[in-house]
């Protein structure tokens, strides 16, 4: 059975911290320890082969700055506490998005964990930070040669990674129901679920319901 291609949009970081009456920071805080764990059980689970994280998107910027500036040293912390464990585990890191705006810190350390994982291929981990859906498709028309002549195939072999196979389900948690400029290419023929829970609230019960739904749906393709 090929492993699939899951998504998840990460809502209610900020939600689950007022809820809580903590700072909207703690909410991103807690919301990154509780990925370690999901992300340990999917590798234990085997199911999902990719994993898509859309952490900051192109409008996030909008946001209190120093929310934003807090926000890019947990991507840090996370990343330079998970490097090692990458390596132990066979995990592929991968990042889309921009990159010129990001801290150049951030953008140094996730092209030097992509270098050294870019091997692996036991899981992959797809961080999506700094990204949107229409941005990224703008970027890939930017680089041919003469948008005249673009085909489907030609603009996809532009994106930030067109190795990766396309999204099959997408969860979006904190009850949220709209596709918020998400991967709008790959995205095309996801099947979208939609958990009321806060994303730091997730556990790994929810995502496994959401599987099986998965696969008790028939997808048709247009067909």
């Amino acid at each position: 059975m090929n492993k699939l291609h899951l998504a998840i949009i990460c809502d209610g970081n900020r939600r689950w911290a007022k809820a809580q009456g903590f700072l909207p920071w703690q909410g991103h805080e807690q919301a990154i320890r509780n990925f370690r764990g999901i992300l340990d059980w999917f590798r234990e689970d085997g199911r999902v082969g990719t994993l898509t994280l859309w952490a900051f998107s192109t409008e996030n910027w909008k946001r209190d700055a120093k929310e934003v500036a807090k926000l890019m040293e947990l991507f840090e912390w996370f990343l330079n506490d998970e490097r090692p464990r990458f390596m132990e585990h066979g995990v592929r890191l991968v990042h889309s998005g921009r990159k010129d705006r990001i801290p150049a810190s951030l953008a140094s350390l996730m092209a030097e964990i992509e270098a050294e994982t870019a091997g692996h291929s036991t899981f992959t981990l797809h961080l999506a930070i700094d990204y949107g859906g229409r941005d990224e498709v703008t970027r890939a028309v930017r680089k041919l040669e003469d948008a005249a002549d673009a085909t489907e195939e030609l603009i996809r072999a532009h994106l930030d990674h067109p190795e990766l196979p396309d999204i099959d389900l997408v969860i979006r948690t904190s009850g949220e129901q709209r596709t918020s400029n998400f991967f709008l290419w790959q995205a095309g023929y996801a099947e979208w679920f939609f958990v009321q829970k806060h994303f730091p609230a997730l556990k790994p019960e929810d995502i496994d319901a959401c599987l099986k739904a998965f696969g008790e749906r028939s997808r048709r393709f247009g067909t």
